[in-house]
């Protein structure tokens, strides 16, 4: 019997291939492990939001992958921002990864948020635009928006297309506003190429002046197209608008005025005066919509030439001032019955005190 059979031992050899073995074993278990931990931590759930049921993160232009991947790891929006980057460079989403705000829900997969990232999926703001609105309350209305930044001064009258507009967080309001703006140019554009022929409007800048009287002499959508027609036949007869908005925005520029026109406002010489001046006031009162824009340049067949409220928000229209008269007369009665109830009503409450 040999001495190395004695000792019962194995070689060095032996031993070594042994040791190598195990550690390639415990190696490959090691990878496996990791392997299944990458794979879960890139399509199992995240992490809870911090706060909340979604995270806001702001992926700055011009950021890398790595930088990407550290922003969401420091937002607790990923597990492993190495396995993030990695994601990235395998799947070929690192080089159309985008800008901008993101909104992640509460333990979105690391899959899904680079999918957002990759497609663009940013959190989209937005600000309307009501029909009517001054440029100078737009302009309040762009400044009163956190997420923009920059200085947007007013714009003329008119030049603005109410509609509700979309940003991002950051852009520039004088951008913003910019689009408003083209969006007027082109509908006007639009507009002013299949006009009524015949009109008496001679420039695009005259039918959006009238188009703003329009806006702001009804509420009732229906209405707009009857009103314009109203304008455009006193337009054509040679007679006065006598339109209370205009007098109204001459006096405060546009603001409500908070009360009815006294007698002395509607003589006071004013050049948006439309009870004094001939024709169209020098400036639009507002910005009108796509409705009445459309209404001035496309006015319906109609032989009024007056209207006045009917007390139920919308109004009355005639062709004949005697006709008129009447119309106004049941119109005072309404409000006349409406002081009536109202002072009735005070004297109820106080007598409830």
């Amino acid at each position: 019997m040999s001495s190395r059979a004695r000792r019962g031992g194995l070689s060095p050899a032996r031993r070594l291939i042994i040791i190598l073995a195990s550690a390639a074993a415990t190696l490959a278990a090691a990878v496996v492990l990791f392997l299944v931990w990458a794979v879960w931590s890139y399509q199992g759930p995240g992490p809870a939001a911090k706060s909340g049921e979604v995270t806001v993160v702001m992926l700055r232009k011009g950021a890398g992958v790595s930088e990407i991947a550290a922003t969401l790891k420091r937002a607790g929006v990923v597990r492993s921002d190495a396995i993030f980057a990695a994601a990235a460079q395998i799947t070929g989403a690192a080089r159309s990864l985008k800008a901008g705000e993101y909104e992640f829900r509460t333990r979105a997969s690391m899959a899904s948020v680079l999918d957002d990232i990759r497609d663009g999926r940013i959190v989209v703001h937005q600000i309307t635009v009501p029909e009517g609105m001054t440029s100078e309350a737009v302009v309040e209305a762009l400044a009163a928006k956190s997420e923009l930044t920059g200085v947007a001064p007013a714009p003329p009258e008119g030049s603005i297309l109410p509609e509700t507009y979309q940003f991002e967080r950051g852009e520039d309001r004088a951008a913003v506003l910019k689009r408003m703006m083209d969006a007027r140019e082109e509908l006007l554009g639009l507009l002013w190429s299949k006009r009524q022929p015949g009109l008496p409007i001679a420039t695009p800048d005259e039918a959006v002046t009238l188009a703003s009287i329009v806006e702001k002499e009804t509420g009732v959508a229906s209405e707009r197209p009857r009103v314009a027609a109203v304008f455009v036949n006193r337009l054509r007869a040679g007679m006065r608008l006598e339109s209370d908005p205009t007098i109204i925005y001459g006096l405060t520029g546009g603001k409500p005025l908070g009360r009815g026109l006294r007698a002395s406002e509607l003589a006071q010489p004013n050049p948006y005066n439309t009870y004094q001046i001939d024709g169209l006031p020098p400036t639009p009162i507002a910005n009108p919509g796509r409705a009445a824009l459309a209404a001035v340049l496309d006015p319906p067949k109609s032989d009024a030439l007056f209207f006045v409220a009917d007390g139920t928000g919308g109004h009355v229209f005639a062709a004949t001032y005697d006709e008129h008269l009447k119309n106004v007369d049941r119109w005072r009665a309404i409000e006349r019955q409406r002081e009536v109830e109202a002072l009735k009503d005070r004297a109820q409450a106080l007598k409830e005190r």
